[in-house]
């Protein structure tokens, strides 16, 4: 599908992590489209100095795309490791804040700026051996949840997209949209029938970066073709 997007971000400098998976490829795209200038960072994370070092090399950071994701573990919850747990909040959750600490002072100085994180709706509903994925994950929303409403009357938005059966590599590789038993949950599971285009996904994650989305405050916005809804 054709990247197409009405919004301006032109002059805009956008800071995307993680920009080599999950989202990332797409996101820099559609932001690029629109006219921002993009950085994207491939590196990990994970160290405690290393999100101030990326904003610090960066300079001007007009939106800040938190795209984190890692390889859902599927271990059910008597079995769960301390180990696990760790590594899962280590790669999802405490960047997070991390990123937030060095990129906020700039935004509030200046009285404008976005952060968009690019969540999952596995906080919102229920699955079966998803604890620790999910328990990250709805730390992600809390976190924005808190941060939004901290920030917005220095007109800084923070947002979060809760998405699910969207398309990615991360989660939803070729091998998995081919197996039959996949199209059959996706037909029972997605009232929308299919997975949402990881291009439709980008494009409303440009919207929610632009002057057009000024008024949304500490929003969760669940993109998941109704899944939440069932």
């Amino acid at each position: 599908m054709e990247l197409k997007n009405a919004v301006d971000l032109s002059g805009r400098r956008v800071l995307v992590t993680q920009a080599g998976e999950f989202m990332g490829p797409v996101l820099c795209r559609a932001f690029a489209d629109a006219g921002a200038e993009v950085i994207g960072d491939t590196a990990p994370l994970t160290a405690p100095e290393r999100p101030a070092e990326l904003v610090a090399k960066t300079g001007h950071v007009d939106v800040l795309v938190a795209n984190l994701a890692i390889a859902a573990p599927s271990t059910p919850a008597v079995d769960v490791s301390d180990d696990e747990w760790r590594d899962v909040f280590a790669h999802m959750v405490d960047p997070l804040p991390r990123l937030c600490r060095a990129v906020l002072p700039q935004m509030i100085e200046r009285r404008s700026g976005k952060i968009l994180v690019m969540g999952s709706a596995s906080a919102l509903r229920g699955m079966k051996r998803t604890s620790t994925y999910s328990a990250a994950r709805g730390a992600q929303l809390a976190y924005v949840q808190a941060v939004g409403v901290e920030v917005a009357p220095h007109n800084v938005q923070v947002n979060v997209i809760a998405q699910n059966f969207v398309d990615n590599p991360t989660y939803f590789p070729p091998e998995v949209q081919a197996n039959p038993r996949f199209q059959e949950r996706l037909r029972r599971e997605v009232p929308l029938g299919r997975l949402v285009s990881a291009e439709e996904d980008a494009m409303f994650a440009v919207f929610l970066c632009s002057e057009a989305a000024n008024a949304f405050v500490g929003q969760v916005f669940p993109v998941c073709g109704g899944w939440v809804a069932r």
